[in-house]
């Protein structure tokens, strides 16, 4: 049965609270590991980062739903920058969330996509995932995007024989099967020692939005307020 109005605004006024109540608790804890370790970046304090390339192909040529999102659905060429790292910055071989951080740039305009280790399948896209490996374990976006063709995913899965090098990007709608839309791929190796150069990079998603793949306003509360208490600590 449809949701009536007062429903959908209970519903709604609930989520925002939930999502600002989150968004308070992920910045408190940002500003305690800035307080505990003071570092230019209180999150993934350390990476290395690669320039390189994001070509994705028409959707109409691969034959896969297309989702009314230019990037996920027509054949481009984007100049990217990524960043691997370590979320929390725990010395190796000890287990972490590894970060996978793109900033897409193409006629001039520019839009932040961050992904993380989760799982792949299933609802385990959903659920961050500390791996040893970074480069060559899968990523996704972790929280859903909102677009014409509903709530999206993104993921990254590193290519066989290119781990470092090259991935594969594809996106799925909620835990449903993934359709693969273009491939990036760097100009250098990065490994998961991270001993490249570490080009000081502010990305931010909320900011920084690719069009087409739009924040949910709840989402975006939960973020913003950690993203903040990272910049404060600098």
């Amino acid at each position: 049965m449809p949701l009536t109005a007062p429903v959908r605004r209970v519903t709604s006024t609930v989520t925002s609270t939930v999502a600002s109540a989150a968004g308070g608790a992920l910045a408190a804890a940002t500003g305690t590991i800035a307080a505990l370790r003071p570092a230019a970046q209180p999150l993934h304090p350390a990476g290395t980062v690669a320039a390189g390339t994001l070509v994705t192909t028409a959707a109409e040529d691969d034959g896969r739903p297309t989702t009314g999102v230019d990037l996920l659905d027509r054949r481009a060429e984007l100049l990217v920058t990524a960043r691997l790292s370590r979320a929390v910055g725990l010395p190796a071989p000890v287990p972490d969330i590894w970060g996978l951080a793109l900033r897409l740039t193409a006629d001039g305009e520019t839009g932040d996509v961050l992904l993380a280790s989760t799982g792949w399948n299933g609802p385990l896209r959903f659920l961050l995932a500390p791996r040893r490996e970074g480069a060559a374990r899968p990523l996704t976006t972790l929280l859903p995007y909102r677009t014409p063709a509903g709530p999206l995913v993104i993921g990254a899965w590193p290519t066989a024989g290119e781990q470092g090098n090259a991935w594969t990007l594809s996106w799925a709608r909620g835990a449903g099967a993934w359709h693969a839309f273009g491939r990036l791929e760097l100009d250098r190796h990065v490994g998961d020692d991270l001993d490249g150069p570490d080009d000081e990079l502010e990305l931010d998603p909320v900011l920084h939005q690719v069009p087409g793949l739009e924040q949910y306003p709840a989402l975006a509360r939960l973020r913003l307020p950690s993203y903040r208490a990272a910049r404060a600590s600098r």
